[in-house]
C-alpha cells in the first residue's frame, strides 16, 4: 500500500467538494426550472377579500367529491347543492396536474353524465393536484383544491 501524501488528500477534498457543489447546481437548476410561478401577485391584497368569499361559498352549501379511475382514464366530479341534487352550474373550469410542476397541467372539457360532470383523462402514477372553479347562477365562485394519488 502506497503512503498517502499532501497531494493524495488535496485531491480526495477537492473532489469530495466539487462533487457536492454539482450536485447542488443540478438540484437549484431542477427547483427554478420546474416552478410553475406565483399563485398570486400579492398575497396580502389577495386575503382581504377571503373572508368574504368563503362565507359567499358556504351560504351555496354545494358539496364537492370527486374520483378517477386509471383503469378507464375517466375523471368523475360530483357537485350538490345542500339537498344533494346536482348543483346548479353556471361555469366550471377545472385543471388537473402534478403538484410540484405546470408541464403536465390539463384543463379537460368535462360533460354533463347523469347529474356529474365527467372527462377523459391520461393520468399516470403519482400525485396530483385537482383545482376547481364553479360559478353559481349569481356569479358566485366555489372554488376548491383537491390534492390526490393515482396509483399504479
Amino acid at each position: 500500500m502506497k503512503e498517502i501524501t499532501g497531494r493524495h488528500v488535496l485531491a480526495f477534498t477537492v473532489g469530495a467538494f466539487g462533487v457536492i457543489i454539482a450536485v447542488n447546481l443540478i438540484m437549484a437548476y431542477k427547483a427554478i426550472s420546474t416552478f410553475p410561478g406565483l399563485e398570486v401577485k400579492n398575497s396580502y391584497v389577495a386575503s382581504q377579500g377571503f373572508d368574504a368569499r368563503r362565507a359567499a361559498q358556504e351560504k351555496l352549501g354545494w358539496q364537492f367529491a370527486h374520483d378517477y379511475n386509471p383503469a378507464t382514464g375517466r375523471l368523475v366530479l360530483d357537485l350538490t347543492d345542500a339537498a344533494g341534487a346536482p348543483a346548479p352550474v353556471s361555469a366550471l373550469k377545472v385543471l388537473v396536474g402534478r403538484t410540484t410542476e405546470a408541464k403536465e397541467d390539463q384543463m379537460p372539457e368535462l360533460v354533463m353524465v347523469a347529474g356529474k360532470w365527467e372527462a377523459d383523462v391520461a393520468l399516470g402514477p403519482g400525485k396530483w393536484l385537482l383545482k376547481i372553479e364553479a360559478a353559481a347562477a349569481d356569479g358566485t365562485l366555489f372554488e376548491q383544491r383537491v390534492d390526490f394519488f393515482v396509483k399504479g
